[in-house]
C-alpha cells in the first residue's frame, strides 16, 4: 500500500498514528493564572544532552483556550513546565488526565495524584513519578496545521525516585515505562537488553 497523506488513506483509522511507535509519554504539568494542569502527550522526546533538552507537541484546540490546549496556554504565560515520566502503575491516572476538561480543572485532584513542588521553577510535579524533568521554555514553534505547536525546553532540575536508582543507574525495569502505540493501544517496557556500539 502507498498513499499520499493529502489524498487520504482509505482505511477506517489513520495508520500514521501507529507507525511511529512506541512513543514515550510526556506527562506535562504546568501552573498558570487558572491553576495547575496535568496532561499526557505522546509526541514527546529528549532532543539534546548538553544542555539537556526535551520537546513535546500539542496538536489540537480546546474552545476555552483559543488556538491551543491548557498546557501550551499556561507555559506561554510562565515560560516553564515539568515532564513527569509515566509508569505502568499510573496508566489509569494518566488516561484520566487526558480528558477534555475545562480550563482551570486540576487534573492532579481529579486523578487522585499527590503534588510536589519543583525546585528550580514555580510548577507542580507528580510526587510519585519515577522521574520528573523541570524545564524552562527555549522555544515554541508553530508547525504547519491549525493547532500544531512544538515546545522545546531546557531541563533545569531532575527528580529521580530513589527506588529507580540501581547500582548508580536509572533502571527502567524497576517501574516499567508506559509507551503509546497509536489508536487506543499502549505498551509497557518489561524487557531490556544492551548493545555496544562499534568501537566501544
Amino acid at each position: 500500500m502507498f498513499y499520499r497523506p493529502e489524498d487520504g488513506h482509505g482505511l477506517p483509522h489513520n495508520p500514521f498514528n501507529a507507525i511511529v511507535s512506541p512513543r514515550p509519554i510526556g506527562w506535562i504539568s504546568t501552573r498558570g493564572a487558572m491553576g495547575d494542569n496535568l496532561a499526557p502527550y505522546s509526541f514527546f522526546n529528549a532532543v539534546a544532552y548538553v544542555p539537556p533538552q526535551v520537546m513535546f507537541s500539542s496538536t489540537s484546540v480546546k474552545p476555552d483556550r483559543g488556538d491551543t490546549k491548557d498546557s501550551v496556554a499556561q507555559l506561554r504565560e510562565t515560560g516553564t513546565f515539568c515532564v513527569n515520566i509515566v509508569e505502568f502503575a499510573m496508566r489509569d491516572a494518566m488516561n484520566l488526565t487526558s480528558g477534555p476538561w475545562e480550563a482551570g480543572k486540576d487534573e492532579f485532584a481529579l486523578a487522585g495524584l499527590e503534588k510536589a513542588e519543583c525546585e528550580t521553577i514555580d510548577c507542580p510535579r507528580v510526587a510519585a513519578a519515577p522521574a520528573a524533568l523541570e524545564c524552562r521554555v527555549v522555544e515554541i514553534v508553530k508547525l504547519p496545521g491549525e493547532a500544531n505547536y512544538a515546545t522545546f525546553g531546557e531541563v533545569t532540575g531532575v527528580h529521580i525516585r530513589d527506588d529507580c536508582l540501581v547500582d548508580g543507574r536509572f533502571d527502567v525495569t524497576t517501574f516499567q515505562p508506559l509507551t503509546r502505540m497509536g489508536y487506543r493501544d499502549y505498551s509497557v517496557i518489561r524487557e531490556v537488553f544492551e548493545l555496544k556500539r562499534p568501537g566501544e
